[in-house]
């Protein structure tokens, strides 16, 4: 099934993926051939936000273990619960693309509306209570003032598995917004049957989603790596943390590779300040805060900045300033990668600083 639909769509999502050139399955190889297996089978498709960081193999491989222990493998959340904290954090994100294929899988596996209020923020009319819960806690966690005084939706042990799951979307949600548009389908589809389409979409990824992937099988395609302390929500979770640890491993070496250090520091920096909240419409804040670079490496910070902090304002000027002085497809996917998950690591470092427990129970009940 999966890889029937990913050859049927591929001409679609190929060209869905802006910047940089996609490997196809036919031109793939060694690491790459591992990962693409493994997103047919278990994702169902080849999906774009995969597809764009095939220029960089161990990044494609790290994103594709976080994704696939949080959301697909089997664990103690159910899947419709992880599709709901995957459909409130790309919702805070303002990443449509995201929401759109999230809330269509989540309706295919629980109609009744309540993906689509969550898109919405309408969180006080989402019936079910643990769903609710676990949104509520999604979009509190993004902001470093909220996540400390609102409590973890489920007991420890569940609560890292949605940890993970609101992690690896706030990575997502902003190599989404440099690399893709905003809907997951082609442009080409008219706007008159873009609903029914989405519908049996989530109809097919739902199929998919019925059947949990085997726990664990990502592990193997990265080194073992340690656990860095500002992970340790993800401690106690042995998949959670064995994917993480070993991403976060991997795109570290990607960023050491593609990223100067001095904009590794000036990132790093700005995040330990920054609460969470949009940095609004303007960019002069990062005019700002690259001045202190020397010149060569201002595109660089600019755009390592922004995806951080601002993925929404990524355009093509930006993308094509930085281009001038690092040409390879590679470079400007490990470079994103990296600010993606220093964001990413930044925010979940908020996400279970709360005290206790919203339930005494397992979020399953």
């Amino acid at each position: 099934m999966g890889k029937l639909l990913s050859r049927v769509m591929l001409p679609g999502t190929l060209s869905q993926v802006r910047h940089v050139s996609p490997v196809r399955p036919r031109d793939a190889s060694g690491l790459v051939t591992r990962v693409y297996a493994q997103a047919e089978r278990d994702f169902g498709m080849l999906a774009p936000p995969l597809l764009l960081h095939s220029p960089a193999p161990d990044t494609l491989a790290a994103s594709w273990s976080m994704l696939r222990e949080t959301l697909l493998a089997g664990g103690l959340v159910p899947r419709p619960v992880k599709e709901a904290v995957a459909t409130a954090v790309s919702a805070g994100n303002a990443c449509p693309y995201c929401v759109d294929v999230h809330r269509a899988t989540m309706d295919g596996l629980v109609p009744g509306g309540q993906a689509a209020e969550i898109a919405a923020g309408r969180l006080d009319t989402v019936g079910d209570p643990v769903v609710r819960r676990a949104a509520a806690w999604a979009l509190a966690s993004a902001k470093r003032e909220s996540a400390a005084r609102h409590e973890a939706p489920a007991p420890a042990a569940e609560a890292r598995e949605l940890a993970g799951v609101a992690a690896t979307f706030q990575y997502l949600n902003r190599m989404v917004h440099v690399f893709l548009g905003e809907s997951p389908l082609p442009p080409e589809v008219p706007d008159r049957v873009r609903g029914t389409v989405m519908k049996v979409f989530g109809r097919v990824m739902s199929s998919v989603a019925r059947r949990p992937a085997v726990p664990g099988e990502s592990l193997g395609l990265l080194p073992d790596a340690p656990l860095p302390g500002d992970l340790s929500w993800a401690d106690g979770s042995p998949l959670v943390a064995g994917a993480f640890a070993r991403a976060a491993a991997a795109i570290e070496r990607g960023g050491r590779r593609s990223v100067p250090e001095p904009v590794r520091e000036l990132v790093t920096a700005e995040l330990a300040a920054w609460n969470g909240e949009p940095t609004g419409p303007s960019r002069a804040w990062v005019t700002a805060a690259v001045s202190a670079l020397p010149p060569a490496q201002r595109a660089a910070g600019r755009l390592a900045l922004l995806t951080a902090m601002a993925s929404y304002q990524i355009d093509d000027k930006v993308i094509g300033e930085y281009r001038v002085g690092a040409p390879l497809d590679r470079s400007l996917v490990e470079l994103t990668s990296w600010a993606s998950m220093a964001a990413a690591r930044e925010v979940g470092s908020w996400s279970l600083t709360a005290p206790k427990a919203a339930v005494d129970g397992p979020v399953l009940t």
